[in-house]
């Protein structure tokens, strides 16, 4: 019970990998919120987990959503220890030219400006109680980025740096600030990364991973399950590869 007494907000925690931070929180005691931009999906998947978990919509491209997100939270516990900034989104693959700038700009806002948005709504109360571990879910796009997915690989490049001048930044106050960075996975993003979710495309993808699978919902619970509690104290500005081996 790792995480008994500790509170912890997920985006896009209904599904996918945020579904899976979210079951692993909860088994090892933490009170959780599932924030989704899904509001129907949240409550159903919260009502699933049980008593300790509470359901939020939330846009977190949104600056007014965010903070209702935040005031929720704090109105419901007094106090968050950790924030998961999970929620993200994709263009399909294409030449990097031709993707929309409506598709830019979603890929912007989702990756990149939420993390602006819970920083600016939830560090000033972990500042104020010099305590906290932030995680944000990036990629290994974000280090060994694969063609005609480019503006997303970006977006997930921009994740780490930010992950890592945010440690830099908050360590004085007590605050942790770490990523992982997931290879594809059983999630609803897959489809958007491979083009088409096909046996042969899945098996093509597959081969570029030496421990030969995709990435699931529990190994990224794992992961986040340590770098958020106590037994990662003396980690910070931490990307971790949890991806079997793609960015050797």
């Amino acid at each position: 019970m790792r995480l008994t007494g500790k509170t912890a907000i997920v985006t896009g925690g209904a599904s996918g990998f945020g579904a899976g931070i979210v079951r692993r929180f909860l088994q090892e005691g933490a009170r959780v919120m599932v924030a989704d931009i899904n509001g129907t999906a949240a409550v159903q998947f919260a009502t699933e987990m049980g008593d300790h978990a509470v359901a939020q919509q939330v846009d977190v491209s949104d600056g007014a959503s965010v903070q209702a997100m935040t005031t929720s939270a704090l109105e419901g516990w007094g106090h968050i220890d950790i924030l998961i900034n999970n929620a993200g989104v994709s263009h399909m693959p294409a030449p990097l030219e031709t993707i929309t700038e409506d598709d830019f700009d979603r890929v912007y806002r989702v990756n990149m400006k939420s993390v602006y948005l819970t920083a600016r709504s939830i560090v000033p109360h972990m500042k104020e109680r010099k305590a906290g571990a932030i995680l944000n879910v990036a990629s290994t796009a974000g280090v060994s980025p694969r063609p005609n997915l480019n503006w997303y690989n970006a977006s997930k490049g921009w994740m780490i740096t930010a992950t890592k001048t945010m440690a830099v930044e908050l360590a004085p106050y007590g605050i942790r600030v770490n990523a992982i960075n997931p290879v594809a996975g059983e999630t609803p993003l897959l489809k958007t990364f491979m083009g088409e979710d096909t046996p042969e495309m899945r098996a093509k993808f597959i081969a570029t991973i030496p421990l030969g699978r995709f990435s699931q919902p529990e190994d990224m619970g794992n992961a986040a399950l340590f770098l958020c509690s106590g037994e990662a104290s003396m980690i910070t500005g931490v990307a971790m590869e949890v991806d079997g081996g793609r960015c050797i």
